[in-house]
């Protein structure tokens, strides 16, 4: 997507300008692993003959992030407007993705065998399914797709209660992409309102219950039998500029829970769970052990909340610093 958003911590329109970049849950995750050194490819459908499609995959190119199966088809370029919240003001978030490529899209549109060529790893969200009916059963087709050819699938449930608009709900439909997976992803939220499973916390409240969260991802686990682990991100809202932020993981066979991070001075959340999701997956495949990945996702999406813009711009050597205590803000000379 385009993403528009006024300058600083404006309010829509406050000044005649918006900045523009680009972003989207799976872009900002392909992103992540480009830049902490994973061959990653980026998958969708954008307008032909359109400059703004063009710049798009130029900035995947500059973050090393292959472009080259991303199919040209009719539509227009989805855009969402954003403006940062800050401390008793929350952050808003305008989508205007209707008669976008990807919501035009149908099953077959992407040839899948070929964009899975070489990969051993699938990632999707929810917000994809969102879009629109046909968004939805191309991103089935795609599950089915990766799982039949031996591709780990991930799907971050990014539950987003202003696109599901076009018959099913977010319940209805996620269940069914979600049996498909072998790593999911979620907040308290998500596994509620996407899955629908009842849990005994006030998603609202901004504080957690963290006595809870080991019933939430074993009932998940137990609804799920294909699921090798679920990894819940733990986020207390207490401003939109003040966050506690943590994470922890069920792999069956042991409950972790993350380091908690006391993030103030938020400059933007925006990206903050896909950076998460992107930390997850390059400490799966990289490092030696449950625990050592789900430490490097919480950081890793920690030090994104203080970037503007969707996208993470850490490196490896960077959040590494930080889990090794790095966190002081220090000038580096």
């Amino acid at each position: 997507m385009l993403r528009l958003a006024p300058p600083g911590f404006e309010r829509f329109l406050q000044s005649p300008q918006f900045v523009a970049t680009f972003g989207g849950g799976e872009a900002n995750v392909a992103v992540t692993l480009g830049g902490f050194g994973v061959p990653s490819r980026y998958v969708t459908l954008l307008p032909p003959n359109n400059p703004i499609s063009d710049a798009f995959i130029a900035q995947m190119r500059y973050f090393n992030v292959d472009p080259s199966q991303i199919v040209r088809a009719k539509g227009r370029f989805g855009v969402y407007f954003v403006e940062p919240g800050a401390n008793q003001r929350p952050s808003k978030v305008v989508y205007d993705r209707e008669h976008s490529a990807i919501a035009l899209a149908r099953p077959g549109a992407i040839d899948w065998a070929a964009a899975f060529e070489g990969a051993g790893w699938f990632h999707v969200t929810g917000i994809t399914p969102a879009i629109s009916q046909g968004a939805a059963e191309l991103a089935l087709e795609a599950a089915r797709a990766a799982r039949n050819l031996g591709l780990t699938v991930s799907c971050d449930l990014n539950y987003r209660k202003n696109l599901w608009k076009w018959g099913k709900t977010a319940a209805e439909f996620m269940p069914e992409l979600f049996r498909l997976v072998d790593v999911g992803i979620a907040n308290e939220e998500d596994c509620q309102k996407a899955l629908g499973i009842k849990v005994d916390v006030d998603v609202d409240s901004g504080k957690l219950e963290r006595d809870q969260y080991r019933k939430l991802t074993d009932k998940v686990l137990g609804d799920y039998p294909d699921l090798k682990l679920l990894a819940v991100t733990l986020r207390e809202s207490l401003s939109a500029s003040h966050n506690g932020w943590a994470a922890c993981l069920n792999n069956r066979g042991e409950f972790l829970l993350s380091r908690r991070y006391d993030i103030t001075h938020i400059v933007d959340r925006v990206g903050g769970g896909d950076a998460f999701a992107g930390g997850l997956i390059y400490g799966l495949l990289s490092l030696a052990n449950h625990a050592d990945a789900l430490e490097f996702a919480v950081a890793a999406s920690c030090l994104k909340h203080s970037i503007p813009g969707d996208f993470n711009r850490f490196t490896v050597d960077e959040v590494n610093a930080l889990l090794k205590g790095g966190g002081s803000g220090r000038v580096q000379r």
